[in-house]
């Protein structure tokens, strides 16, 4: 299934030529894929909201009948035509299509990372994927993070595939290489941290534009509590992406939580404090995962966020169309 996502994935970028539309482009599919189970599982969320007070009367009532509030709750989701896994089923087959969706773009960004470091190691400049205002896709958009692989990116690359890399060599390694004593067991996991320390230190060493292309900008050092961060000197972007991947997580946790409070009672102090930390909660972790990432995979993160925004939308349309209709007939009925 990876495989099969990511030949797509780069049919779109032959068809396209470009690897940053080509992301577009799939995650709108994707999502559009995935509509009908998002709009099954918000149907579920909504039908679940509307009976809460219903709920919470039950379990008031039967505080101290576990067995008789267990069947009372089991009559009102047949009553009222609720099933409690409705909105928690299409959750849990969305999952994994989102996470092979992501090991496929993965497979393409370090493909294309191992192809700029054969480049380096050559003595030549690395071929670039950008995209707007990026120089390289397949690094981070970050004014702490250089154009040119460094070796955190190296780093992120599994071991089959540096191993699927190094054979594919056939003894004829690259110029830069040739002084190292590589074998095919450097690259197993064990000593695959160590070797990808030689690799970067060989690019460093005899690679000119590569060590001025990682190199700091004097003076543009921040200390933070846990880290240091530097601006180089061929940064990669400026951190447009990062920040709207959070700034579009939030705006999409509020619409998302408006729809869920609309028919649901007044929160307790305990609900209500999980929603507020959530609400922050999911877009301080998109901020930080889309720093750390390639400018690929925070793209797919703000177009997901948009188009299923926009999603979230037309489905709350739709449903109040339907409740609308249902209440409409419901009323000619008893006339």
């Amino acid at each position: 299934m990876n495989e099969a996502l990511f030949n797509f994935l780069s049919w779109i970028n032959s068809w396209v030529g470009s690897w940053g539309w080509a992301m577009v482009i799939f995650t709108v599919l994707i999502r559009l894929v995935l509509s009908p189970l998002d709009l099954k599982s918000r149907a579920g969320m909504r039908k679940t909201t509307q009976i809460q007070p219903k709920l919470a009367e039950l379990q008031k009532k039967y505080a101290n009948d576990r067995d008789k509030l267990n069947q009372k709750t089991a009559e009102l989701y047949k009553k009222e035509g609720v099933n409690p896994m409705s909105s928690c089923l299409p959750l849990l087959l969305t999952w994994p299509i989102l996470i092979i969706v992501f090991s496929a773009m993965r497979t393409a960004a370090n493909r294309e990372i191992l192809g700029q470091v054969t480049e380096i190691l050559n003595n030549q400049a690395p071929t670039m994927e950008p995209f707007l205002w990026i120089k390289n896709l397949w690094m981070p958009d970050s004014l702490f993070s250089p154009a040119w692989p460094d070796l955190g990116t190296l780093r992120q690359i599994p071991s089959n595939l540096w191993q699927e890399w190094f054979n594919g060599f056939q003894g004829n390694l690259p110029v830069l290489l040739q002084g190292l004593d590589l074998t095919a067991a450097s690259f197993e996991s064990s000593s695959l941290m160590a070797t990808l320390t030689q690799i970067q230190a060989a690019m460093a060493s005899g690679n000119a534009a590569y060590t001025e292309a990682i190199s700091a900008s004097g003076g543009w050092t921040f200390n933070l509590f846990v880290t240091t961060l530097t601006v180089v000197k061929e940064y990669n972007g400026y951190m447009i992406l990062p920040i709207l991947s959070a700034v579009t997580q939030v705006i999409m946790t509020k619409i998302t939580g408006a729809q869920q409070g609309q028919n649901q009672p007044a929160a307790n102090d305990q609900a209500a404090a999980t929603n507020k930390m959530m609400t922050w909660f999911f877009p301080i972790f998109s901020l930080v995962i889309c720093f750390g990432y390639s400018s690929a995979f925070a793209l797919y993160w703000v177009m997901g966020n948009l188009v299923m925004m926009a999603q979230t939308v037309i489905i709350n349309k739709i449903l109040d169309n339907r409740e609308s209709k249902a209440k409409l007939a419901g009323e000619g009925t008893v006339k």
